[in-house]
């Protein structure tokens, strides 16, 4: 199975129109899940749902930076809301009138109101146009982030078979020389015993006693890990938590006998 890393950088740059061009750029780099931020433009939230989605279909684990720049050429001619200047002005002279104040009209006031100001460029058939353009152009550059995350995955691979290899080597090394250490251990370990306890004593009985020792040892450790994974979890997790007590319980009263042997 190939492996693939979580670091990748893929970008593309589009004209869509004589007005209208964008860079788009996904940048991924290690997180424990997939972890995706956007920075797009306002006013293209179907399009983040959409690419979030591309996003999880293709990738599992990652922090991703997803980038559109969008870069406008054309620039646009302003006009303002007649109608909404002329009712601000109407009501400004009606009520000077109504309550006999003096003053005269504002005219950055009357600007400054909520779409007094127009431009004439369609926005919302360019942002349909963006939208339209970055979804066909998402599936591609998608392809290309995963190669970039393949090619690093193979260096990784590379670099972990190495890693193994030396591990490999080095327990062939241990296997080697442990007859030898294990004849010495014993040797030193009967000097003490027959000096504690004169020559009359089962050697076997007592290796087959700290062997069964060590063997417990282990399990009480394995019984730990268990719990330690399960504590919290409630549901099944608690049925679980309570066999691992009780496994404890069963591999304490097993090291007492334990002792018991020669």
């Amino acid at each position: 199975m190939p492996i693939s890393s979580m670091t990748g950088f893929a970008r593309l740059q589009v004209r869509v129109n004589e007005q209208l061009a964008y860079t788009l750029s996904l940048k991924s780099v290690n997180h424990r899940f997939l972890d995706v931020q956007m920075r797009i433009p306002s006013g293209l939230d179907a399009l983040e749902v959409e690419l979030r989605k591309a996003l999880k279909d293709n990738l599992v684990r990652g922090h991703v930076d997803v980038t559109l720049s969008v870069e406008r050429t054309a620039q646009t001619k302003s006009g303002y809301n007649r109608e909404l200047v002329a009712a601000y002005l109407a009501a400004f002279e009606e009520a000077r009138r109504e309550h006999g104040l003096e003053g005269e009209p504002d005219l950055n006031m009357a600007l400054r109101l909520p779409g007094a100001l127009q431009g004439e460029s369609r926005g919302d058939e360019e942002l349909e146009a963006l939208a339209e353009s970055v979804r066909v152009e998402i599936g591609p550059l998608l392809g290309e982030l995963r190669t970039m995350r393949e090619r690093e995955g193979e260096s990784l691979a590379a670099i972990l078979h190495e890693t193994l290899d030396r591990l490999a080597e080095a327990a062939k090394g241990v296997a080697e020389l442990r007859p030898e250490v294990e004849q010495r251990y014993q040797e030193r370990l009967t000097q003490r015993l027959t000096a504690a306890v004169g020559a009359e004593f089962n050697r076997q009985r007592l290796l087959v006693g700290k062997k069964l020792d060590f063997l417990l040892q282990e399990m009480n450790r394995e019984a730990n890990t268990l719990l330690s994974k399960t504590g919290g979890a409630g549901g099944k997790g608690t049925r679980i938590t309570e066999l691992g007590l009780a496994m404890k319980a069963e591999i304490e009263k097993a090291r007492e006998q334990i002792q018991n042997l020669e």
